[in-house]
């Protein structure tokens, strides 16, 4: 099984294929991802870990590399900041925040599938992170409910819930 940790920085992996923009410790292949094609042939990875990277780059281009580089029934890893997380904005070279429904875009037979050139098979994982500070001690409560039924996850990104109880991250698995 071949394994893709892109923009990796210090998380460098056993037995993975660490791939970050600076060359520091650990990283095997140093290359930005919005520097065009990735230096690996099509369908290359079984498996790919993006975490804290995609805020940081064009989106459409970067999911279209990281597809290209699956293998079909490969599973991409995705962990990108919500968009009412604290720290989306604490970091300038932050471009965005993500919704929970952010990647739908990129499903087959999604209603939004013709704006991108990307499509994966099926989302194996979606939900929510909070913070776990003492101080926001209700989001142990929310978190479980939120992630549990789709109902619960539209009223909290939808009304004012988010905005009261912040999410810190999305996390999602797309499988090609």
């Amino acid at each position: 099984m071949r394994r893709l940790n892109v923009g990796c920085g210090r998380d460098v992996r056993e037995g993975w294929v660490n791939l970050d923009r600076a060359p520091l410790p650990g990283v095997d292949v140093v290359h930005d991802l919005e520097g065009g094609r990735l230096p690996f042939d099509d369908a290359s990875f079984d498996e790919v870990l993006c975490r804290d990277v995609l805020e940081h780059v064009e989106v459409l281009a970067a999911m279209h590399e990281l597809h290209r580089v699956l293998r079909p029934g490969g599973r991409l890893h995705i962990r990108v900041p919500h968009f009412t997380s604290r720290n989306v904005w604490d970091d300038p070279t932050h471009r965005r925040g993500f919704a929970l429904t952010t990647f739908d875009a990129f499903l087959a037979g999604h209603r939004r599938a013709w704006e991108v050139e990307t499509h994966f098979a099926r989302v194996a994982e979606r939900r929510l992170e909070f913070e776990k500070a003492w101080v926001l001690s209700l989001n142990r409560l929310v978190e479980p409910l939120v992630n549990r039924l789709p109902l619960p996850r539209y009223l909290y990104e939808g009304t004012w819930l988010s905005r009261l109880l912040p999410a810190e991250n999305v996390v999602v698995e797309l499988v090609k």
